[in-house]
């Protein structure tokens, strides 16, 4: 849906479509140098505005398909059965992200959800994943893992003192992801085990 969603807004913008793999390849945040990677420039001030924009309009207009990977439904199930905890804090608007877990039927397995306070840069992810590992009472930050497909979820997990497992499944390609020094997985189920492993 994002890489739909990014094509659709450079349909619009007049920037040349990309494969999977090369988006993967040139995807970083904070988003302003991805497009540097782009375009070989970093984009002005009104252009990053008209560029920010148009991809939140098209990727909006879509989220309303999205669906959840195979089997990660049950994943989360059994996790929450196991008596485990498991909760949410995503870059998504904190007003969109409860009607989407919500629409999926998975709102039910989170003790906590808070959707985007970081401002979209790396500093302002790691600050906010340290408030929501904060806010989980009785839990020790040692003993939490995020289970991202970012580099950035890498360095927000550190940050909070937790335990990171980057899953290929997103916007990086798995070489960038090994640079971050934490598992990476291919499968929510691979996810999982890790985790399990991690803090055990």
């Amino acid at each position: 849906m994002v890489l739909e969603a990014t094509n659709a807004s450079f349909d619009e913008l007049g920037i040349p479509r990309l494969t999977l793999e090369r988006y993967r390849e040139l995807f970083c945040v904070p988003i302003p140098r991805f497009y540097e990677r782009l375009l070989g420039r970093l984009p002005t001030g009104e252009e990053w505005e008209l560029m920010d924009g148009t991809f939140h309009r098209h990727y909006l207009a879509r989220s309303h398909t999205a669906a959840l990977a195979e089997g990660a439904a049950e994943l989360l199930a059994e996790w929450r059965a196991a008596g485990r905890t498991q909760s949410v804090c995503s870059l998504a608007s904190h007003d969109q992200l409860l009607p989407w877990l919500g629409r999926l039927g998975i709102e039910g397995h989170f003790v906590r959800v808070d959707g985007d306070t970081g401002g979209g840069t790396v500093r302002g992810k790691a600050a906010q994943m340290a408030r929501h590992v904060r806010s989980l009472a009785g839990v020790d930050p040692g003993r939490v893992v995020v289970i991202g497909d970012a580099t950035d979820d890498a360095v927000a997990a550190a940050h909070a003192g937790a335990h990171a497992v980057l899953h290929t499944g997103g916007s990086h390609s798995r070489r960038s992801l090994a640079a971050a020094g934490v598992p990476v997985v291919d499968t929510l189920d691979e996810a999982v085990e890790v985790a399990t492993g991690l803090v055990r």
